[in-house]
């Protein structure tokens, strides 16, 4: 009877912990977390950038204004007209050094605008806004998950449809 009790205590609690989670994944208490983090960021005129890699790509990541959600972020595509982005490594590296996309989930401050133009990166056939680069500076090497708190990186694709970026407007 005791072994009974233990069992349908334990189902209960993994019952309770599940529904206590968001639909479409994640604690509640992070989510607001973030929020919270995110409202807090001071005003100013610079972005909040996040490196987001998948090989062979050559979007350079996310990028949102202070104190605005990811879900309102942008994927660009890095003009480097006055500054090189900040993982410009090789894509093959020589040795053991660096490679390009090794900052992947780096969280930046970076300075600069949209020119206003798309551009075309063939490899994941998408037409995404150019961000011309002018300064950045690192905020955090590790902030963690990006749009939901269960989200799992495979390496290989967007956590997102980006809307608009497909050839033809789909």
């Amino acid at each position: 009877m005791a072994r009974h009790l233990l069992h349908l205590s334990l189902l209960l609690c993994t019952f309770i912990l599940v529904s206590c989670q968001s639909e479409g994944g994640g604690d509640p208490r992070q989510l607001e977390y973030r929020r919270l983090s995110i409202a807090s960021e001071p005003p100013g005129d610079y972005f909040v950038g996040r490196r987001f890699h998948i090989e062979r790509t050559h979007f350079w990541g996310y990028v949102r204004r202070p104190a605005e959600s990811w879900d309102k972020s942008r994927l660009v595509v890095i003009n480097e007209k006055f500054m090189k982005q900040p993982d410009r490594y090789p894509e093959v590296p020589n040795g053991d050094g660096p490679a390009y996309g090794s900052d992947h989930n780096t969280e930046y401050r970076l300075w600069g605008y949209y020119s206003g133009r798309k551009a075309y990166d063939p490899n994941s056939n998408l037409m995404l806004p150019e961000f011309v680069l002018q300064r950045y500076e690192v905020k955090n090497e590790s902030p963690g998950w990006l749009f939901k708190p269960n989200e799992k990186f495979t390496g290989n694709r967007l956590l997102r449809g980006e809307p608009g970026a497909t050839p033809g407007g789909r």
